[in-house]
């Protein structure tokens, strides 16, 4: 199994990713490009995936983060793509990630 350091490093790099697609855009650019969309959905599906790899130990000491609704959002979108809320995906992507990233952060300073 891998460590954990890793998969909250998988985290952060997709959080970057996101932040770098993103940047510049607003929520017309998003629902106007579709690579773009399907992008930062993948990069969401790989943070949930991450998360979902985490210990139960490790998200017991860490209770500042919903993990278990980032996990359900990966479900989600996997299992239920043509129901996808656009809006949704914005909200995660330009709100909860940049929140999730920091978090992650600052209990991992090497990242």
């Amino acid at each position: 199994m891998r460590r954990e350091d890793l998969y909250l490093a998988d985290i952060v790099e997709s959080a970057d990713d996101i932040g770098r697609f993103l940047s510049g855009r607003d929520f017309s650019n998003f629902i106007g490009d579709e690579i773009l969309r399907a992008a930062i959905l993948q990069k969401l599906i790989v943070i949930g995936e991450a998360v979902g790899r985490l210990s139960t130990d490790f998200k017991k000491t860490h209770r500042g983060v919903e993990w278990v609704d980032i996990v359900a959002f990966r479900n989600f979108a996997i299992h239920a793509y043509f129901a996808v809320d656009w809006a949704i995906v914005w909200t995660a992507a330009t709100k909860n990630v940049p929140v999730l990233k920091a978090y992650i952060k600052e209990i991992t300073p090497e990242s």
